[in-house]
């Protein structure tokens, strides 16, 4: 029997010297050595078609020569493209504290918002059972993003809010689809190579509300288009939790993106909003950790001349 209670392990924290409140952290995946064995399963209740479910369903993966490939899916070759499903940052006390209560408040609107819970506390101390985040959901520091471009070459970027940053990274993936809609990708146990800098926060002309990243994308026949890319989660202008509202994350992350055209390159808000709607496009990374569903704003850098 599955423990439902029990939430996905993490490598670390790690403390990156020098890191204070206040930086940002920046995380380049390097390289991911994949393991052989991945696996992909369904339940009832899981992802957007979950009411479609009627029993546990598991896919049994042989990956291998960058691929994966499965006796429970006949004539399907899934191409590799690896990567860290959850990275991020510690949150501060007071971030802790406000995330409680936002989510509590939202558990009484929503019921599949799964609280803390002392029986499988790890340590087992009463002030982490009753205060510690669920690592399913992703938030403002990063956790279970599940952003599939955060591929080799890729970079993250955190804003720090304790010493030392305390990272942590875990849920390898072999592929995935934008959305994860199904509630898993190709799951897999992998050794991850990351670089990890540091932006001072006096070096700053804008520090992002949610974790932003770099990716390159290949485009056929021609080198491939470097992004810039911002992400939102459903929190409304009041601090409210909207439970997996993809419209709220949507202008979540056009508004992040705003910020970095206007702050970042110069541009002014309406000269920023055109750009944005000529240039930028809106990916669901993910909308199946509940309460908070991701979506990135992907602008393509290739479009700044001089």
């Amino acid at each position: 029997m599955a423990e439902w209670d029990v939430d996905i392990p993490m490598t670390g924290p790690l403390f990156i010297q020098g890191a204070e409140p206040g930086d940002l952290l920046e995380v380049e995946t390097l390289h991911i050595d994949p393991d052989s064995f991945g696996f992909t399963p369904i339940t009832p209740g899981s992802g957007l078609l979950g009411h479609r479910v009627k029993s546990t369903y598991l896919v049994k993966w042989d990956i291998r020569d960058g691929a994966a490939k499965s006796g429970d899916l006949p004539r399907v070759r899934i191409p590799g493209a690896p990567f860290l499903g959850l990275m991020g940052v510690a949150p501060s006390p007071e971030r802790i504290e406000s995330l409680c209560e936002r989510e509590e408040e939202l558990a009484r609107r929503a019921s599949a918002v799964k609280l803390p819970k002392a029986a499988n506390a790890v340590p087992d101390l009463p002030e982490i059972g009753r205060r510690g985040l669920r690592a399913t959901p992703p938030r403002e520091f990063g956790g279970n993003m599940d952003i599939r471009q955060l591929t080799a070459g890729s970079k993250v970027t955190f804003p720090v809010e304790v010493p030392g940053a305390l990272f942590s990274a875990g849920d390898p993936h072999f592929a995935q689809g934008d959305g994860e809609s199904g509630g898993a990708a190709i799951e897999m146990s992998a050794t991850a190579y990351l670089r990890f800098s540091l932006r001072k926060a006096s070096s700053l002309k804008w520090r992002p509300r949610y974790p932003f990243f770099e990716f390159l994308e290949p485009a056929a026949g021609t080198p491939p288009r470097p992004y810039f890319a911002t992400t939102g989660l459903p929190i409304d202008v009041d601090g409210r939790n909207q439970f997996l509202d993809l419209n709220t994350a949507a202008t979540q992350a056009l508004e992040q993106m705003i910020e970095y055209l206007t702050i970042g390159r110069g541009y002014t808000t309406s000269q920023a909003y055109v750009i944005a709607s000529v240039a930028v496009d809106l990916r669901i990374s993910q909308v199946v950790d509940a309460p908070n569903a991701i979506v990135s704003a992907l602008l393509p850098l290739d479009i700044f001349v001089t």
